[in-house]
């Protein structure tokens, strides 16, 4: 697949996009700012926050139709694709029949899914197995198909997370066992991790058999698109460790499933900040989304900082439009970044700010 019809300048967009994860727009800088959305104004009438059911796959593509149409005037650095977000971390714990709930945002029109801890100790861990006829990963392949139906050449189909390494130990035990468990029982820890391996290539292996790539490329929640099949990891279990603890736990699970496929982008939160400099060395690392959390730092408002301890990493960070503007017209933005602009007041808006962006030299 070479265009999107719900994207009209995706060839100049991409051919901006590969240049930057060629680490060759340290001087220049990249956005993404959607304009106000119909179709979410009315998802969050309609609906609430907090638990829910899981949704019709097909209703859910109709809405996803609706914002990418609604998008398709604003001329940014976005590539329109759907996230399976009922996918989102359920499909893992699910397949080893853990309790899967749902819950609703109507912020930004998700509906999401997590687990319950499966089980309480190990004992029962030579039960788990991976089935490709269980009833969850039957779903996922119905949704993907659904919305890959939906997509058409309208939009693409972003790659979703990955839960594997800690994460997954999170959906067997809680993050209390899963930190405990490295502790007083490391083995049956290695071999957890081997186990989800195996779990999310299968998972990741069919997203890439089932989906078109567009131009040779990853359509991405996170990064929009980049090049190859690229994956999405999470580092989110270290981010309450130190970086040794990272380094001797985290490395090696993340570095082997990059290299299966054609490497992969994280993100980090606010509370995983001290990370960065280790991040940044992961073999297959793509890009790293910079993620905002309470309790810290704005990270546009230390983008400065972190451009510096990142090197020619390339960068998402997240910005309000009042200040991403300010900053944007006081020269203050470092390069090498995309910049992911909410609250943007219009169409008109949000493309007068991609010409200056075009134009702005670092």
């Amino acid at each position: 697949m070479n265009t999107l019809a719900y994207k009209p300048n995706c060839k100049e967009t991409i051919e901006r996009l590969r240049l930057w994860h060629e680490r060759q727009y340290g001087d220049r800088i990249l956005v993404r700012c959607p304009s106000p959305s119909e179709a979410l104004q009315r998802f969050r009438a309609e609906h609430r926050d907090g638990d829910c059911g899981y949704p019709d796959p097909r209703e859910r593509i109709e809405f996803w139709d609706k914002i990418f149409a609604e998008q398709s005037e604003v001329a940014d650095d976005s590539i329109p694709a759907v996230y399976l977000t009922e996918m989102d971390q359920g499909l893992y714990g699910g397949m080893v029949d853990a309790e899967v709930r749902f819950q609703c945002d109507t912020d930004n029109g998700w509906i999401s899914s997590m687990v319950v801890p499966l089980w309480e100790d190990w004992s029962k861990f030579d039960t788990l197995k991976i089935d490709s006829d269980h009833p969850w990963f039957q779903r996922f392949m119905k949704q993907l198909e659904i919305f890959v139906a939906g997509a058409g050449d309208k939009f693409g189909v972003s790659h979703f997370i990955l839960i594997d390494s800690l994460n997954f130990i999170f959906e067997l035990l809680g993050a209390t066992g899963a930190y405990m468990s490295v502790e007083t029982e490391p083995e049956m820890v290695r071999r957890a991790i081997d186990f989800a391996f195996e779990l999310n290539t299968l998972v990741q292996d069919t997203f890439f058999e089932n989906t078109p790539r567009l131009q040779g490329g990853t359509c991405s929640n996170m990064v929009s698109w980049a090049p190859g099949r690229i994956v999405s990891e999470s580092l989110d279990p270290f981010h309450m460790t130190s970086v040794e603890y990272f380094e001797k736990w985290g490395r090696e699970p993340i570095e082997r499933i990059l290299a299966r496929y054609d490497g992969g982008v994280c993100h980090i939160h606010g509370n995983g900040r001290h990370l960065l400099e280790k991040a940044i060395t992961i073999r297959g690392l793509k890009a790293i989304y910079m993620g905002d959390d309470k309790g810290f730092p704005y990270a546009i408002d230390i983008a400065g900082e972190l451009r510096d301890r990142a090197g020619d990493m390339p960068l998402v960070i997240r910005a309000d439009y009042n200040v991403f503007r300010d900053k944007l017209q006081s020269h203050e933005l470092p390069g090498g970044v995309l910049y992911e602009v909410f609250g943007t007041p219009s169409v008109d808006e949000a493309n007068s700010l991609v010409d200056i962006v075009r134009e702005y030299r670092v």
